[in-house]
């Protein structure tokens, strides 16, 4: 199992529609995806590690799917219509990191 992570850095000048991001991307993500997708979360970033510190990311968006081919296969007919839509939502391109679930 891998989880695709789309993290989005906060910053002072950083612009994030959550409503958007919850109710309209990242289903429609999930549903471009299909069955390959297995799962999938959104965090809002809320604090950093030490009292007062800001997020780190402002958003992250996770996928888990079977394996990275899965991922490709399930992305690539459509990056250009989702990484598209991130500025209906945001002024900051995502990090994003491929990551083997072991537990």
């Amino acid at each position: 199992m891998i989880r695709v992570s789309v993290m989005y850095p906060a910053g002072e000048s950083t612009k994030f529609d959550m409503n958007y991001y919850c109710t309209r991307h990242m289903p429609m993500a999930q549903d471009k995806f299909g069955a390959a997708c297995k799962g999938m979360t959104i965090e809002q970033g809320l604090a950093g590690g030490t009292p007062g510190a800001p997020p780190t990311y402002v958003a992250r968006g996770h996928f888990l799917l079977e394996s990275v081919a899965d991922f490709e296969a399930a992305m690539t007919p459509h990056a250009a219509t989702l990484m598209g839509d991130i500025p209906n939502y945001s002024n900051v391109q995502p990090v994003i990191q491929i990551s083997e679930v072991k537990l």
